[in-house]
């Protein structure tokens, strides 16, 4: 049986193939069209996928569809009435989008895809749900969904046991907690959906003092519910998501232009505690609830690994499971995993231990594209590759690193990844001098030897997916001092023996040199750009930054080999 999952018309497009309950292919719109945190219909997404397998959509036997639009369009009218007159301008700019393609996925599936066979449409939160639970390795946990909003869920929690998945209670728009922290990136003078990262990095530097405040912004209840004092917010009312009152409050909010301030930080650290005791308050309740210490998390608010960590720290549960594409990309793969066990009914396959769902690239097209971009390139031999890798890494040098299939989802896990040396204090300056070109206060991430980790880090579980934040040893810091943020923690990503046997074997050559058993890990991409997919994308970025040397398959390039 062939499900294919799609996202979109929100942001994170993406589409997703189940074959016979194993997921096959996956990938983000933004990719292929290179249009960062694309809404749109996910056509080349969707076409890669049916490549790869080989089907045509006339060998599709379901399409599921990641919520209901109708039921949303209810909620968009609803809010904006409610609102009015202060909605009219977003009531105006939203209409259109809905009634030119939001409300008829169906025939925009029969325009594009000649697709006339079964649709199945699912509630927001269930996707999001299904794409935690039945791709974990749990056969029974609870599970938790927070982040924006869907059709009228904010957050929502439930119960997962074999093939089934069950929401058991919601909180509803506009309590939301994803809100809340966008509401408050934007005040911070970030881009919603691209900038809670930033605000998450940024908190490091700053003290809590604003949490007082923020207290009488979001009343918290014992029961783990939560409600928004509309009086701050703004989110139907166009604009901005923040009223004045909340500038009253707060302070004058930061335009992106304006340097950062401590008062920034503090901002930014206080978001984040609250966020975190909400989360912590929330979780405390699942627990008590249902008694089960496994839980599936899933949803954008589930991209912050420093509150993930937290809730490891400070509540009952003992295992987590994050969906690495946890925000609305992985809805699609939400949505086809969950169509594929309501028709079959068959077991759980094995459970997702890699996201490497996207398209692969080939010697002769590698060899193409080095070609056509007038790029000198030399090739190794796999065992030579990664011991001359290793030595220039070593040495400090910059390295775009583009091999086998693309991750799925927003972070590079060693397939689509600049890699640089953890060892130099000022590596973390030069790779945004040089290639990132991002906010200084910005943390990069480290990939580790699973069986060296816990000599640098304390990580409460495994983490694959760079989704649980560390703390890095006291006695680390001065010696990996480029991945060790200003509060001491380092989102880790553990390389096992399993997941991608290229990445390990380079840092087994890295650890050899050096002693040290572990290499920045950051995405391939310049600031405000989608990782790069295809091979002439990497060319592109390497031309465009100055990365040092590009590393393609066994292809390498070096900077002076540019003409």
């Amino acid at each position: 049986m062939n499900i294919l999952g799609i996202s979109c018309f929100y942001h994170d497009s993406a589409a997703c193939l189940v074959q016979d309950g194993r997921i096959t292919a996956a990938a983000s719109e933004e990719r292929f069209n290179r249009s960062k945190c694309s809404p749109a219909f996910p056509l080349n997404a969707i076409n890669y996928c049916l490549q790869h397998a080989d089907l045509t959509m006339k060998e599709i036997n379901a399409v599921g569809f990641y919520e209901k639009p109708f039921l949303k369009f209810y909620r968009v009218l609803l809010s904006h009435a409610r609102a009015y007159p202060f909605s009219f301008g977003s009531f105006c700019r939203t209409l259109p989008g809905w009634l030119k393609e939001r409300l008829f996925l169906p025939l925009i599936l029969r325009k594009e895809l000649c697709y006339e066979g079964r649709i199945v449409f699912i509630n927001h939160h269930l996707s999001h749900a299904a794409s935690s639970f039945l791709v974990s390795p749990f056969e029974e946990a609870a599970i938790l969904i927070a982040d924006g909003v869907g059709e009228w869920a904010s957050t929502s929690f439930g119960v997962g046991s074999g093939v089934d998945v069950r929401i058991a209670k919601e909180l509803h728009f506009p309590n939301s907690l994803g809100l809340f922290y966008s509401a408050i990136t934007t005040y911070l003078g970030f881009e919603a959906l691209t900038g809670e990262g930033k605000v998450m990095g940024l908190a490091g530097y700053g003290s809590p003092v604003y949490v007082d405040k923020f207290k009488k912004m979001v009343i918290v209840r014992p029961d783990g519910s939560f409600m928004l004092d509309q009086r701050y917010f703004g989110f139907n009312k166009g604009g901005r998501m923040y009223t004045e009152k909340l500038i009253q409050t707060l302070g004058k909010e930061r335009r992106p232009q304006d340097k950062v301030e401590q008062r920034h930080c503090d901002v930014a650290a206080s978001l984040q505690k609250i966020t975190e005791d909400i989360l912590i308050n929330i979780v405390r309740n699942v627990h008590k609830g249902t008694g089960m210490k496994r839980l599936c998390l899933a949803g954008g608010l589930f991209m912050n690994c420093v509150a993930n960590a937290r809730i490891l720290e400070d509540t009952p549960v003992k295992e987590l499971f994050i969906q690495p594409a946890s925000g609305d990309s992985g809805g699609a793969l939400g949505a086809a995993v969950y169509v594929y066990h309501y028709l079959s009914r068959d077991n759980r396959r094995t459970a997702l231990k890699d996201v490497y769902l996207g398209p692969e690239f080939y010697d002769r097209e590698i060899k193409r594209a080095f070609i056509n971009g007038d790029i000198v390139f030399r090739e190794y031999a796999d065992d030579e590759l990664l011991k001359y890798i290793a030595g220039q890494i070593a040495q400090d040098r910059i390295v775009g690193w583009f091999q086998g299939r693309m991750e799925f989802g927003p972070r590079a896990l060693g397939n689509r990844s600049i890699l640089a040396n953890p060892c130099n204090p000022r590596m973390k300056d030069l790779l945004n001098l040089k290639v990132k070109r991002r906010e200084d206060f910005r943390p990069y991430a480290p990939a580790v030897l699973e069986e060296r980790c816990a000599e640098f880090f304390d990580v409460l579980q495994q983490s694959p997916f760079m989704l649980i934040a560390g703390r890095v040893k006291e006695e680390k810091k001065g010696v990996i001092p480029a991945v060790t943020h200003i509060d001491n923690t380092a989102r880790v990503q553990i390389v096992d023996n399993d997941t991608n046997s290229r990445l390990r074997g380079l840092l087994k050559e890295f650890e050899n040199l050096t002693g040290i058993p572990l290499l920045i890990n950051t995405s391939f991409n310049l600031r405000g750009e989608p990782i790069v997919c295809r091979p002439e994308d990497a060319i592109d970025c390497f031309k465009r930054s100055e990365m040092d040397i590009l590393v393609m398959g066994n292809c390498v390039a070096e900077r002076n080999g540019i003409s």
